[in-house]
């Protein structure tokens, strides 16, 4: 029996119709033994511009589709109570992809929180940019926090959804330095401005323009596809298995993905 797949996604850039487009033809060429069984996205047709291309490309690869307008549900629910709203909602989106088989859910580009009660009843996995036991956070969050601790790798993981966010059990992994060649000049920089500013007045005023920040996450993006895609062909062909939602030890993927870079 082929190993199914369901996919999640807001659609909302083209990095999330590039990962579905990536996975799709990986699958389609045998180089990963599975199938998505169905995508979801939570905005219907009409609600964005990036959406919409989303949406688009799952019509045009022939993929079972399912929209429901996160936007659009019980509103003042969502103003009054933002945890009650989230169980509502998953609640929802499970009732309309129970009628699927699958083997698990990816979350790949998916910006709402999975309610707790989602999370016990499928096993989801998500990506997260940082190796295993680094910064929680989100993607730019979890760079700062690299920074200030003056590390000398960084990594990205997937890791099994779990009732805390960001903490679940971590599957797969790969790291990579962010000292040496091509680094070493921008943490010189990074010193000498911290001579006359802290690092939060460098995050205020700079942010996402910093040097140093940018290229950490220049080289966590260019494993970003690789890792889901050599994860899923992991869990394909059964050389993990997720059980209750824990997974073995983590699984090291360095060699595998610099070679697929």
């Amino acid at each position: 029996m082929s190993y199914l797949i369901g996919w999640f996604s807001t659609g909302r850039d083209k990095a999330a119709r590039d990962l579905l487009s990536t996975a799709y033809d990986n699958m389609r060429s045998g180089f990963i033994p599975a199938a998505i069984e169905y995508v979801f996205c939570n905005r219907n047709m009409g609600e964005s511009a990036e959406s919409d291309k989303f949406l688009e490309l799952t019509r045009n690869l022939g993929l079972k589709t399912i929209t429901f307008s996160s936007r659009d549900f019980l509103p003042e629910e969502k103003r009054r109570s933002m945890e009650r709203w989230r169980t509502l909602y998953h609640r929802a989106v499970m009732e309309r992809i129970g009628k699927f088989q699958n083997n698990l859910i990816m979350l790949a580009g998916y910006m709402l929180i999975v309610s707790p009660e989602m999370c016990r009843r499928h096993t989801i996995i998500n990506l997260h940019p940082a190796a295993p036991k680094g910064p929680a956070g989100t993607w730019q969050e979890v760079i700062w926090k690299i920074i200030n601790q003056k590390a000398g790798e960084t990594g990205v993981m997937i890791h099994v959804v779990t009732e805390t966010l960001d903490e679940g059990p971590p599957i797969t992994y790969c790291t990579f330095p962010i000292l040496g060649e091509g680094f070493d000049p921008l943490w010189a920089e990074l010193r000498n401005k911290l001579r006359t500013h802290t690092l939060q007045e460098l995050i205020a005023t700079e942010g996402e323009s910093n040097k140093l920040f940018q290229r950490i996450r220049q080289e966590g993006v260019r494993r970003e596809i690789p890792l889901i895609v050599l994860t899923l062909k992991t869990l394909a062909e059964r050389k993990i298995e997720i059980s209750e939602g824990n997974a073995f030890a983590p699984y090291c993927l360095n060699e595998e993905i610099e070679a697929y870079l």
